[in-house]
């Protein structure tokens, strides 16, 4: 098989798909990788090592897309990529299709297929590929929270672990899965007064478990949530429904409880957001302002630590392209469920049902098509 690896053209996205030692592992099978020149380079990864690992540099990402029979990337397909698709060739990257009717268009017309890395599952059901950017953006989180509290970058003044005598930063963490425990290990870490919300009371009953006196944990519902962020300083959004649209569960009538300058994270912006008032924004200008509230909701959060993300994303990634290189796609998902449910879009159709939920639109199950 012919793999090809662009360099991500997403703002200020600096990972990349593969590693010289995913490179190395596909080209040891004898399949062949074409890799853009200078893909690499945001994540500190240079052409020469791509080529002493067995890869093919090429100049341009036309060449890669059109002869690439895979197609690796960490970030959707964007504008000038649409056209650069077509039928019968495998994508495997994020997708994030729920909240993007224009994407999910331009793959249907193409006809590719999609494979998602945050749909793929394991035998537990949980989301091996969405957890290591999650486990990212968890900490990060917190950590661009406590930047733009600062009053210079916008905020209301407040250092997130106070000092003797001061109170510490009023931090609400909405979504209590590995984006929010990622956050509440960054928040507690700098002193922070943490409130947890989260509908599953199991997982509630984990999470006392591991902090204990540590954070304060709520069962999540719209009452909760009001009273919780209620002159909070930070709020982490963290709430996921695997491959569909996050539910709303912050109203903007709720942001005049906030203090002014609070700072609201939306980790969930991927698939929509889980804030009424959030918009996808990028690095290059990351937030705003909706009633003297400050939002940062960057879409591609982990792309600001792109060595680390890249490594830890294809830690993950590499077994799952390594299958569908070696077996085929079809023969691939027909021996691996989980891999199966990574299917979003097969042969002009929507395979992912919380997919086409999301956008009113028709589903096949992918077990119809083949």
């Amino acid at each position: 098989m012919i793999i090809g690896l662009p360099k991500e053209i997403k703002d200020n996205e600096s990972r990349v798909g593969l590693t010289p030692a995913g490179v190395k592992t596909l080209s040891d099978y004898g399949h062949t990788v074409l890799i853009e020149k200078s893909a690499g380079n945001g994540s500190g990864i240079t052409d020469d090592e791509f080529r002493a690992a067995g890869g093919q540099i090429v100049d341009s990402a036309d060449e890669v897309w059109r002869r690439g029979d895979m197609v690796v990337k960490v970030k959707e397909p964007v504008g000038p990529e649409y056209q650069r698709m077509r039928e019968g060739q495998l994508l495997f990257t994020y997708l994030h299709l729920a909240p993007d009717p224009k994407l999910t268009q331009a793959m249907l017309a193409s006809k590719i297929t999609g494979v998602a890395y945050e749909t793929i599952t394991n035998d537990e059901g949980h989301l091996p590929l969405l957890t290591p950017m999650s486990e990212v953006a968890g900490r990060m989180a917190v950590q661009v929270g406590a930047h733009y509290l600062q009053k210079p970058e916008g905020g209301r003044g407040v250092l997130m672990g106070g000092v003797p005598g001061v109170l510490p930063a009023k931090t609400v963490i909405i979504g209590g899965g590995v984006v929010g425990i990622n956050s509440i290990k960054m928040a507690v870490g700098l002193g922070a007064n943490v409130t947890v919300l989260d509908k599953n009371l199991e997982r509630l009953r984990y999470l006392d478990d591991i902090f204990g006196a540590q954070i304060k944990t709520l069962m999540s519902n719209n009452y909760n949530v009001q009273e919780s962020i209620a002159n909070a300083d930070l709020v982490v959004g963290a709430v996921l429904i695997p491959g569909a649209s996050a539910p709303h569960l912050v109203k903007r009538d709720m942001l005049k409880t906030m203090h002014k300058g609070a700072v609201i994270v939306d980790v969930a912006v991927d698939q929509g957001g889980c804030i009424e008032t959030t918009h996808p924004t990028t690095h290059s200008n990351p937030t705003y302002y909706v009633d003297d509230v400050l939002h940062y909701c960057v879409a591609n959060m982990p792309g600001a630590v792109p060595r680390t993300s890249t490594f830890a994303l294809t830690n993950a990634t590499l077994p799952f392209a390594v299958k569908l290189a070696n077996k085929g796609f079809k023969d691939a998902i027909a021996k691996d469920n989980n891999l199966k449910a990574g299917v979003n879009t097969y042969a002009g159709h929507i395979t992912y049902e919380a997919v086409a939920e999301s956008q009113n639109l028709p589903f096949k199950s992918i077990d119809e098509l083949l």
